[in-house]
């Protein structure tokens, strides 16, 4: 019996998509209900690479056959999904499954540039977009794309923020390895003060994230630096 083949049957079977954690977990349990099978008991303890190489492999013989269906890894997790093309039977057969609003042009320009340069806090954030960004984090934070990671190591240890798995989900991305390339968001400069900041002269200092920025209505409009992988420009939309 293949490891392959084992791996086949507990995907289609699962009613989620499975870490090699989690499938690990199956196989180390898998003992109980082996009555003296050598091959649940040799696979017992399988390690995640050979797990690993053999989903790939899997992957790969799935392209080939040219199937209605396609193994994927998306955050991590394994599992089956319909090819896109199919989709029509398919809501006749299940109903449409409403998706979450997209996001609006500012929200995909922040998120873009915390996804490429995280963790990053929200003063490095309105370095870059050049406006401030307070309501369109309280929207990625609500919907669960982005999530607080720890403080920086600058003055005042301002929060840091980077992308969530949910994140990887919506953008259907095994990783963020897996994001496109933006060569010139990355080699904008984001300058991390050594000290607190004055905003005028003989007032006291005040820390980054307190300084005035235009707000997204004084910003001229101009082009995200990214779109969403996979999907069709979105329109804008109100936070």
């Amino acid at each position: 019996m293949e490891l392959k083949s084992i791996l086949e049957a507990i995907l289609f079977s699962a009613q989620k998509p499975l870490s090699l954690k989690e499938i690990r977990d199956v196989f180390a349990a898998a003992v109980e209900h082996a009555d003296r099978n050598d091959v649940a008991r040799s696979l017992r303890k399988v390690k995640e690479e050979p797990l690993a190489a053999a989903l790939e492999e899997l992957t790969k013989e799935h392209e080939a056959a040219g199937r209605s269906y396609r193994l994927v890894c998306v955050a991590g997790a394994w599992q089956f999904a319909t090819q896109p093309e199919f989709a029509p039977w398919l809501k006749a057969l299940v109903g449409h499954k409403l998706r979450p609003p997209r996001l609006s042009q500012p929200a995909l320009e922040t998120l873009s540039i915390i996804a490429y340069r995280q963790p990053i806090t929200r003063a490095e954030i309105e370095q870059v977009r050049g406006v401030t960004v307070d309501g369109v984090m309280q929207t990625l934070l609500e919907r669960g794309l982005v999530e607080q990671v720890g403080r920086a190591e600058v003055v005042g240890r301002p929060m840091n923020y980077g992308t969530t798995s949910l994140f990887l989900e919506y953008f259907g991305l095994r990783s963020l390895e897996d994001l496109p390339a933006a060569d010139e968001l990355r080699r904008i400069v984001v300058q991390k003060p050594e000290s607190l900041l004055t905003a005028d002269p003989g007032l006291a200092t005040v820390a980054p994230e307190q300084l005035a920025l235009p707000s997204e209505e004084q910003k001229p409009t101009t082009a995200a630096p990214t779109s969403e992988p996979g999907t069709e420009s979105p329109r804008d939309e109100p936070k």
